[in-house]
C-alpha cells in the first residue's frame, strides 16, 4: 500500500488532499505544526505528525517516522501581501524560509530513499501568481517562483533514478485560511502612494464574480500528479489557474 506525506494539512489544500488520499485507500501521513487529529476521519491508515518545515530536526523526525514514503506533497506555506518596497526584512526572510527553503529541505530529506528504491514522486505546490507579474504579492511570488525554478531542475536531475517531480499551481481560493493568515502582514494601506493600488488588489481578491480555485481542484491535481506517470511537470489547479497558464503558454 502506498504512503503519502503531506505538509500543511491543518486546513485548505493540504487537508482536502489528505482526505482524498485516505478515500482512495492510501496510507496518509498528514503533518502540521500543531497536530489536530480530529480534523481528519479516523483511520488505521492515517498518522498525524508534528512538522515545522523551517526546523531541520522536525523534518528529520517526521520523515524517519513516516518512512518508507512513496509520495511527498510539499504544501506548507504562507503569504504576506505588501508592495516590495514596504515588505519588512523579517517578513522576506520568513517567506523564503517557509515557502522556498522549507520545500527544498523536505525534498532533500526524502530523496535518498527515493534514489535507493529507484522510485518516488515529489509534488511541490506553488501558485499561479508566478505565471504573470502582479502587484502587492511580489515577495511571496518570488518565494514561489524560486520553488518553480529548482523543481524544474530537480525533475531533470532525478528522472534517471525513476523519481518523478511535479508542480501544482493553484489559483485564488476563498476556501482556505490563506487570506486570513496573510492579512496581518499587509503593508501600505496608510501610504498615500500605494493605497490606491492596494485598494484595487483587495477588491480583486474579494471579487466573487471571477473564477476561483476550490480546495478539491488542488487535491485532484495533486492526485493526478501522484498517480499518472505521464502527468505534465506543471499542473494548474482551478479555473482561474488554468486560464492564466493558457495565457502564459501562448
Amino acid at each position: 500500500m502506498n504512503t503519502v506525506l503531506i505538509t500543511g494539512c491543518s486546513s485548505g489544500f493540504g487537508l482536502e488532499t489528505a482526505k482524498l488520499f485516505l478515500e482512495q485507500g492510501w496510507n496518509v501521513v498528514a503533518t502540521m505544526r500543531t497536530p489536530h487529529q480530529e480534523l481528519l476521519p479516523s483511520s488505521e491508515r492515517l498518522r498525524v505528525l508534528p512538522l515545522d518545515v523551517t526546523n531541520s530536526d522536525s523534518i528529520a523526525q517526521a520523515v524517519n517516522i513516516a518512512t518508507p514514503i512513496d509520495v511527498l506533497v510539499n504544501n506548507a506555506g504562507f503569504g504576506a501581501p505588501a508592495p516590495v518596497e514596504l515588505t519588512a526584512a523579517d517578513t522576506v526572510q520568513a517567506l523564503f524560509q517557509t515557502n522556498t527553503i522549507g520545500t527544498l529541505a523536505m525534498c532533500q530529506a526524502v530523496l535518498p530513499q527515493f534514489r535507493k528504491r529507484r522510485a518516488g514522486v515529489i509534488i511541490n505546490v506553488t501558485s499561479s501568481v508566478t505565471l504573470k507579474p502582479l502587484p502587492i504579492v511580489g515577495v511571496y511570488r518570488a518565494s514561489k517562483a524560486a520553488v518553480n525554478a529548482f523543481t524544474e531542475s530537480l525533475a531533470v536531475e532525478v528522472s534517471p533514478f525513476g523519481v518523478r517531480v511535479h508542480l501544482v499551481l493553484p489559483g485564488r481560493s476563498p476556501e482556505t485560511r490563506f487570506g486570513d493568515n496573510a492579512r496581518p502582514h499587509l503593508r501600505g494601506p496608510d501610504n498615500p502612494d500605494y493605497a490606491p493600488l492596494i485598494e484595487r488588489f483587495v477588491a480583486s481578491v474579494r471579487d466573487s464574480s471571477s473564477p476561483v480555485t476550490h480546495a478539491t481542484d488542488v487535491a485532484k491535481a495533486i492526485w493526478r500528479a501522484a498517480t499518472e506517470p505521464a502527468a505534465p511537470l506543471r499542473l494548474p489547479a482551478g479555473a482561474d489557474a488554468e486560464a492564466w497558464m493558457a495565457d502564459a503558454d501562448r
